[in-house]
């Protein structure tokens, strides 16, 4: 019997960065009506394979064929005229259009004739009843909840008749109710003879969706398996090549209050999510995990506490005092530590050496300067030491940062932060695109930290990660946040059900 024409083929792809080989001959099928999950440590290949597939680059050797037809153009719009559709971890839609001109974009023009417009309007809301992706194609994008963005992504790329849909980290910023729904498009979509490649790093996730896994390690294709009977510790270990264990979190008394917020309010020009009445108090030896969906005020949190933004309103101490100024200097000197949500605007200067960057907090200290004047050797030496104990993969501390990896980066930021011991530690988002096995060393060092003594601010929109590492756990929802309890006492789907709004969000009483 012979076996069906895959949808996808991709044989022998290899593309080289210079030195870097950054995909080494991966042949792959992709079948009709599968879901593939493409899994892969940072740096494995996988964004390399998929910017190939979708036309943003061209492969050094290598084929590919959708349908049965071979892709020789390396360009977006061949990849949608043969069929594929893809949609990125961050979505590129314009938020002062509504849904329906969002679609349209690069496929019709927005000055469509009204008879044209009503086609292209029924067709948008026939292809959101099919598939469960309803969402009003009059609405602005401004004023959709991030899960209605993803599916108007969804529908650009099914409105352009895509059969294959690359999906790349789609549940990032979903809360559960909302990934369960999407799951559940896709199962409609697959039975509906569509395609779709499935890239996570959230392993029960994909053992819960897919039907097949395709491991990348090394710009190499190292194992194709069934997802049947796969569990999340089989997968981690096809994708680093040993097993991971993931840090255990073990009870510790609370120490005294190292941040203590009162009915704290930040509004004015400039402050996108303003926060309302907010009230929290973190202890030394204890992590608060904050869980949300995506611009509901963390941000404006995590400025609050790095000394960015000064309250409109409220108390806030630190330590037991209220601070001088409020400076991120300031913070730095009283002992913050922060981990910013973003490592490559806000947390590292690409272009400096590792060793400056590693400095970059401290090179008033003694141990870095005499009569305005950096010493060098003295750094290199902190850097070298720092790089050997967070594991950071780079060639030399000279290296400029830039060339690093995501989880380079964050390794670097981490080590940076903790081996100054601060009393408090601002870790925002700190395993966003992170493999397993850079996720479970991040996740160590803040666990060390807090034996250690420190109070931890952890700012996350991955529930795995706010229920392995909190002590209590708080939900912020259109800048208020709902008094903290015990993560204990509180399950994945209570949490789902907070940061959609629908849950107690009383402010303030927090302890």
């Amino acid at each position: 019997m012979t076996q069906p024409e895959p949808a996808l083929r991709l044989r022998a792809i290899t593309k080289r960065f210079g030195a870097l080989l950054a995909n080494d001959a991966i042949s792959l099928d992709l079948a009709k009506g599968e879901i593939l999950a493409l899994l892969g440590e940072n740096g494995a290949g996988k964004t390399t394979l998929m910017n190939i597939l979708f036309g943003h680059y061209l492969a050094d050797s290598g084929s590919i064929e959708v349908f049965g037809k071979p892709l020789t153009a390396a360009s977006p719009r061949a990849a949608i005229a043969a069929g594929l559709g893809m949609v990125h971890q961050h979505f590129t839609l314009a938020e002062n259009l509504s849904v329906l001109e969002n679609v349209l974009i690069g496929t019709e023009p927005l000055w469509l004739p009204r008879l044209g417009r009503a086609k292209a309007r029924a067709r948008l809301l026939a292809l959101g009843r099919r598939f469960g992706l309803e969402v009003n194609p009059d609405a602005a994008v401004a004023a959709l909840s991030v899960g209605e963005r993803q599916r108007v992504e969804i529908l650009k790329a099914l409105y352009r008749d895509a059969r294959i849909l690359i999906l790349d980290e789609p549940t990032a910023v979903l809360t559960p109710q909302e990934s369960e729904a999407l799951f559940s498009t896709l199962r409609t979509m697959v039975g509906d003879g569509l395609s779709v490649i499935f890239i996570s790093h959230k392993l029960n996730e994909v053992a819960a969706v897919s039907s097949r896994v395709a491991v990348l390690r090394g710009g190499k294709l190292v194992a194709e398996r069934p997802t049947a009977g796969m569990n999340r510790a089989a997968l981690a270990e096809l994708m680093v090549g040993r097993p991971v264990a993931d840090p255990v979190r073990r009870p510790l008394p609370p120490g005294p209050p190292a941040l203590a917020l009162r009915a704290i309010t930040v509004n004015g020009p400039g402050i996108r999510a303003p926060l309302r009445d907010v009230s929290l108090t973190v202890h030394r030896h204890e992590i608060v995990g904050i869980a949300g969906v995506s611009g509901n005020g963390q941000a404006t949190l995590a400025a609050l506490i790095s000394g960015l933004v000064a309250p409109t309103s409220g108390q806030f101490r630190l330590f037991g005092q209220e601070p001088a100024r409020h400076r991120p200097t300031q913070m730095i000197t009283l002992g913050v530590g922060r981990i910013p949500e973003d490592r490559h605007a806000e947390g590292l200067v690409g272009d400096l050496a590792i060793w400056e960057n590693l400095i970059a907090e401290q090179y008033r200290d003694k141990a870095f300067q005499r009569a305005g004047f950096v010493k060098r050797k003295a750094a290199r030496a902190h850097a070298r030491a720092l790089i050997a104990d967070f594991d950071v993969r780079c060639s030399s501390p000279d290296a400029t940062t830039r060339l690093l990896s995501g989880g380079n980066m964050q390794k670097l930021i981490l080590g940076r932060t903790l081996t100054r011991d601060p009393g408090l530690i601002l870790a925002n988002q700190p395993n966003r695109g992170l493999d397993i096995g850079a996720v479970a060393f991040v996740h160590d060092r803040l666990l060390r930290a807090r034996e250690k003594g420190a109070a931890i601010v952890l700012i996350s929109e991955d529930l795995d990660e706010i229920l392995a590492l909190s002590d209590r756990i708080a939900v912020i929802h259109a800048g208020r946040l709902s008094p903290p309890v015990a993560r204990e006492s509180v399950t994945i789907g209570q949490l789902g059900v907070m940061m959609a709004g629908d849950g107690p969000q009383e402010a303030g009483h927090a302890a």
